[in-house]
């Protein structure tokens, strides 16, 4: 069962998020940057992907205290782009998903280079 990371109340009721969900903005919204060929998973993600599924929240983590949010994303990086250019990229696009899709303010964004996609032989 997902764990609820914050909920907000109004007249109607109460809206809960999962951090499932913003980790899954977060990957989506990293792995849409040009010049990332992947993001780095870790423990649960790999096992997802090795079994078939599909895990839109893999290479990312998620820090919530009540209405901020600081994210680690790892990525991996095609070979011939700036690695600062492409990671700044990461941050702002990352940083801007979560912010408008939760309203939740998003304090830091951390990305971890894992490695270099070699070019393909062409």
């Amino acid at each position: 069962m997902a764990k609820d990371v914050f909920g907000t109340e109004s007249s109607i009721g109460e809206v809960q998020i999962a951090s499932e969900v913003i980790t899954a903005i977060a990957g989506i919204s990293a792995s849409e940057v040009e010049g990332i060929e992947s993001m780095v998973g870790s423990g649960v993600g790999d096992i997802v992907g090795k079994l078939g599924g599909k895990s839109n929240s893999k290479g990312v983590k998620v820090n919530i205290t009540e209405d901020k949010a600081e994210l680690d994303v790892a990525v991996n990086v095609r070979f011939g782009y700036s690695i600062p250019k492409v990671s700044a990229k990461v941050q702002e696009k990352v940083s801007q998903a979560v912010s408008s899709m939760t309203g939740l303010e998003v304090t830091r964004v951390n990305v971890r280079v894992a490695g270099i996609a070699a070019a393909d032989p062409d």
